[in-house]
């Protein structure tokens, strides 16, 4: 997939510096797929009498305070040196930040009253419209139009989605039940997706323009952006849930879940600064494999057709996009 930059191969010879650049982003790329793909199956794995035992605003109190702990790390150890001996940074760096920190908090927020407008397979059909949200944003802000052959390919991603959410609710596996229930969908809900679908787009362009827009360190800016995470996340959290206890009904799984996805938003931050959200909503559709693929493992789940229809799809929106032979 194309890149902006190679953050990679600073030393070294040319032909040494492509083979580690391109080796570093695939393995970034990799790693995003399985941490994205993971989400689903590990929080099935939580899941006491089918139910969600813990507080989702509580884990993604702690997502975003992980995130925050690995980027101060991370800074200290590669780039405090390039700030000794200069100025302070400017506030006016860091109050971009607040903004997708706060969008994000509201699309957490949304996600939880949508559920109550509308099934959870019609949620997961009509989610898929982020995909052109996404890059109906990426080209009006970042003037980044894109051509008639990659929207072709983004539509591909799309419907890709919506055959893996056929292909995951047509047969029952013994942890994770087929959805049997009527497809339903009220005003409110169709609101709340549309609403929830603009800002998920909005925020994922806004972040790349942030992080592009200045010549700082993507381990500063990390630290910017997930200081605000915390801060709003954990305002959410206490106006959500003041009389649960923050940590009630956490396992060895949840911490898997809060570190995986913790891992998730650094290479994310990596894939927007250096590359794009064409690539992120790639990254998206691939995990839908891996989804797949632990569901079959830990579940039994039994795939339909539909899964390879998805794959096909998948297989060719890549194709059309980034000219793959």
């Amino acid at each position: 997939m194309e890149t902006l930059e190679d953050p990679g191969s600073f030393g070294l010879s040319p032909a040494t510096g492509r083979m580690r650049g391109q080796f570093g982003w695939g393995l970034v790329l990799l790693l995003s797929v399985l941490a994205y793909g993971s989400h689903a199956p590990l929080i099935s794995l939580c899941k006491v009498g089918g139910r969600v035992p813990f507080s989702s605003s509580s884990v993604v109190v702690l997502v975003e305070l992980a995130k925050l702990t690995m980027s101060s790390v991370l800074f200290l150890a590669r780039d405090r040196g390039s700030f000794a001996s200069g100025g302070a940074i400017s506030v006016w760096a860091a109050l971009p930040f607040a903004v997708p920190a706060s969008l994000y908090a509201v699309n957490n927020n949304l996600v939880v009253h949508m559920q109550h407008h509308m099934d959870p397979v019609t949620f997961q059909v009509l989610s898929n419209l982020k995909i052109a949200t996404t890059a109906a944003f990426y080209s009006l802000l970042l003037r980044q139009w894109l051509p008639a052959r990659k929207w072709l390919a983004l539509l591909l991603l799309m419907a890709a989605g919506v055959c893996h959410t056929g292909a995951m609710h047509g047969r029952a596996g013994k942890m994770e039940p087929a959805t049997h229930g009527r497809l339903y969908i009220t005003l409110q809900g169709a609101i709340a997706i549309t609403a929830y679908c603009s800002i998920s787009g909005l925020s994922a362009v806004y972040t790349e323009w942030a992080l592009k827009s200045q010549p700082l360190p993507l381990n500063l800016q990390n630290l910017f952006l997930y200081a605000f995470g915390v801060a709003v996340n954990l305002m959410v959290h206490t106006a959500s849930s003041p009389s649960t206890s923050f940590f009630q009904g956490y396992s060895v799984w949840v911490a898997v879940i809060i570190g995986s996805q913790a891992l998730n938003g650094l290479l994310m931050s990596v894939i927007m600064k250096y590359n794009n959200n064409m690539t992120r909503l790639f990254v998206i559709s691939c995990s839908m494999l891996v989804n797949a693929a632990l569901s079959v493992l830990l579940f039994d789940l039994q795939l339909t057709p539909l899964f390879f229809v998805a794959v096909g799809l998948i297989c060719l929106a890549i194709h059309l996009y980034y000219r793959v032979r």
